[in-house]
């Protein structure tokens, strides 16, 4: 799906993959936060000069209670920038991700604003009132961070969309040493079925990804030692069996290429190398014409 911005008088097009809802929430989004920190940048700047705020003529007793209550307030403004700082890590990072251009959307400036000046007689909230109203506000930037991360999950989803597919060996230095099919078992001596292919290599050698995806596994299994699965949708899953450290949890997205362990001789196993398995539809097939397979553009 497309969208088009009307900036500063230009017609600003970019293309994403991503329903209408998806679309709201992310413009939903970027609006809110703009305006929260438009407002936390205004209300820090400025001094309320009313006689709420003076201190001058208070008593012995009701001046600890204010110290207490500026300190809340400091507090919950340190908090709070914080959060805006994620914020805008978050917002820079769809920005990039979309391909919008830099100067459309800078999470590092103020926006444009602007509008007649309109006086202002509404009676000056006092501390406990600006505390009450920061904590709501806190809440509002808390909900609208995870939504952002929910954008940025699913914008990353689309990209793992164009980058699963298969191919190439997982590691970035070694040899193949041993082939898919009936084989002679190294430790009894006897054939049998291997259901993948094995690459030797030094120990401590990067293991990595053949594929985007979902790590579904990441931990000890019986006969793989340290096992890492990962899911790369379509019914298609690969496994990294006999791995020295992982490097990577359930859960986490992994690119193609990426390092996600380190190469080992943990379970059943001889010597350092990765067993490399390949499934389709939760059944091991034969890894090697992926092994040779070219990666796609």
């Amino acid at each position: 799906m497309s969208l088009t911005l009307l900036y500063r008088g230009k017609n600003v097009r970019f293309t994403m993959k991503l329903n209408k809802l998806h679309w709201l929430s992310a413009l939903t989004a970027f609006a809110l936060i703009s305006g929260f920190i438009v407002h936390l940048l205004v209300s820090a700047d400025e001094v309320p000069a009313s006689p709420a705020y003076q201190v001058s003529h208070l008593n012995e007793f009701e001046q600890p209670k204010l110290n207490s209550q500026v300190t809340a307030v400091t507090m919950k403004l340190a908090e709070l920038q914080s959060q805006v700082l994620r914020l805008n890590a978050l917002g820079d990072r769809l920005a990039e991700e979309a391909s919008i251009p830099e100067q459309e959307f800078n999470f590092q400036q103020m926006p444009p604003s602007g509008g007649p000046m309109q006086s202002y007689n509404e009676k000056p909230k006092s501390l406990t009132e600006l505390l009450t109203a920061i904590d709501a506000l806190e809440t509002s930037l808390q909900h609208e961070e995870k939504q952002l991360q929910l954008l940025e999950s699913v914008t990353l989803g689309h990209h793992i969309e164009n980058s699963r597919y298969l191919s190439g060996r997982p590691i970035t230095k070694g040899w193949l040493s041993s082939y898919f099919g009936v084989r002679k078992d190294p430790f009894s001596g006897k054939p049998a079925l291997h259901k993948g292919v094995d690459f030797a290599g030094s120990e401590n050698a990067d293991i990595i990804a053949t594929a985007s995806g979902v790590v579904s596994w990441a931990g000890e299994r019986y006969g793989y030692g340290q096992l890492i699965e990962i899911n790369h949708g379509g019914g298609y899953k690969t496994r990294y069996g006999h791995n020295k450290t992982i490097k990577v949890a359930v859960g986490d997205v992994v690119n193609k290429g990426q390092v996600i362990a380190k190469m080992g001789s943990t379970g059943r196993s001889t010597g350092p190398h990765v067993h490399y398995e390949i499934l389709r539809n939760n059944v091991q097939i034969d890894p090697k014409k992926y092994v040779y397979r070219k990666a796609k553009n």
